[in-house]
This record gives structure tokens, sequence and C-alpha cells, in this order.
């Protein structure tokens, strides 16, 4: 990875996002990054002082042009931009699913992406290079009954990407999803929580089911998420475009 990177991250402020910033930094690279939790946020500004950090909504367009037309004034462009914002949405059968709480993941999973991707499409094809790097899951690969909202929003994420590795790639930039499976991390931990109370089993029946149809029969850190990025941000991945990378241990089924 060449020096000073400029690389931008929504929901970078927690999670997975956090930790690509990180690691991102540590590879001496400038770092942006948007969030809507005040108090990640200001421990990310006391962490990385010379980081653009702001609050911007993803699903926001008018916060997001904000947050993105400082990113392009103060830095001309961008080499890497993770659209990672995203939410667990609401967790039940589909008929007992309220219509906000499912157009709100869709709306932060989905349109986010969208406006994430508008704007680095714009500025990565003036400059004829870069990588835009979408934050999908397993759910994105394979049906998952009682979190109808999560896999649709997921699945719809690895189309966009599909799509913008075509449009893009005439012009030089590199589009691909990551694919994680469970992440440990309170983020889950909600998810889990969400999904024990929908369902009446308890957490460590749904953190088991979570991995027994993963063939390494394990969870994923956000640390290995992030090495994947890294990854293919360097020269190594040069020419790897279009694809939905799995970072997973083998998800067998979502459903085991």
């Amino acid at each position: 990875m060449s020096d000073r990177q400029r690389v931008v991250i929504t929901g970078g402020a927690a999670g997975i996002g956090l930790v690509l910033a990180r690691r991102f930094a540590a590879e001496g690279a400038r770092i942006a990054v948007c969030d809507v939790d005040d108090t990640a946020l200001a421990a990310l500004r006391e962490e990385m002082p010379d980081a653009i950090v702001e609050k911007a909504d993803a699903a926001n367009d008018t916060e997001m042009g904000a947050f993105l037309d400082r990113v392009e004034r103060e830095w001309h462009g961008a080499d890497v931009v993770c659209s990672n914002a995203g939410t667990g949405g609401p967790a039940g059968p589909i008929e007992t699913l309220n219509f906000d709480a499912w157009r709100a993941c869709l709306e932060v999973n989905l349109l986010g992406a969208f406006l994430t991707c508008r704007w680095a499409a714009r500025v990565m094809k003036a400059q004829g290079s870069g990588l835009l790097l979408l934050t999908s899951s397993n759910a994105g690969l394979f049906g998952y009954p009682g979190r109808s909202p999560y896999a649709t929003s997921k699945w719809g994420v690895i189309g966009l990407m599909k799509t913008l590795a075509m449009e893009l790639g005439p012009h030089g930039v590199r589009v691909n999803a990551l694919c994680p499976a469970a992440v440990e991390g309170p983020r889950m931990d909600r998810v889990v929580a969400a999904e024990a109370e929908a369902t009446g089993a308890t957490h460590d029946e749904i953190r088991t089911r979570y991995v027994k149809g993963v063939s390494l029969r394990s969870w994923v850190t956000a640390d290995e998420v992030a090495d994947a990025a890294l990854f293919l941000a360097s020269p190594a991945a040069r020419k790897i475009s279009g694809q939905a990378l799995s970072i997973d241990g083998h998800t067998e089924t979502l459903v085991p």
C-alpha cells in the first residue's frame, strides 16, 4: 500500500469501521470517517486528531453531501472508499415486522451505499483510479429466515457492487464487497439479543447457531475483516474487482 493513501470510511467510529480506520492509519493512510454516534466520534477525534471526522447519517443526502464535500475540498479525491455503515434491522417472521423498521434498515444499508458510491464513482472516474469497498455480509449470499430486511439489503449491496465494477472498471476503478460472517463485538451482541427475543431461544443457543453452519466453527473478528480490506487496497490485489469476498470460515448454510 502506497504512502498516504486517502481512505474514506462510513460508519467508521465503531465496530468494523473503527478497526478499518485504525489499520489503514497504521499503514500511513490519511483517514476520513463519518458516523452518527457522538460519543464514538469524540473518542476518534481524540485518537486521530489529524483525521477528518464528521457526524453524518449514511442515508441522509444532505449530511453525506457535507461530509464528502469536505473530503473532496481537502483531499481532491480518494484512493479507497469503504461504504461500511450498516444496521442489523428488525428480527422476526416477515408478517410481524414493522414497515418503518424494515425501511430504515434498507435506507442505511442500501441507500447509504448508493450515496457513498455515487460520490466515489464521480471522483474516482475523474482521477482514473481507486478502490470502492462495500461491506455486505454472508447474509448477502444466503437466505436468512427471521432477518429478511437485513438479508435483502445485503444482497442489494452485492448487486450494486457487481454493477459498479462493470461501470467503473474501464476507468481504472476496482469495486469489491466484503462478506463477513458474525463479527465479535457489541453490534452482534445486540443482534443476538434481538434474535433471542424474537425466537425465544437463549443467547448461547443463538451464538451456537451462528457458527454451526460454518466449516471452521468460529466467529470472525473485525481485524480479520480489516486484513482482507488492506489486501484489496494493496498492489497485490490490483486485478481483483467485482468480487464478493467471504471472510467467514466458509459458510455452509445460515440455517443449520
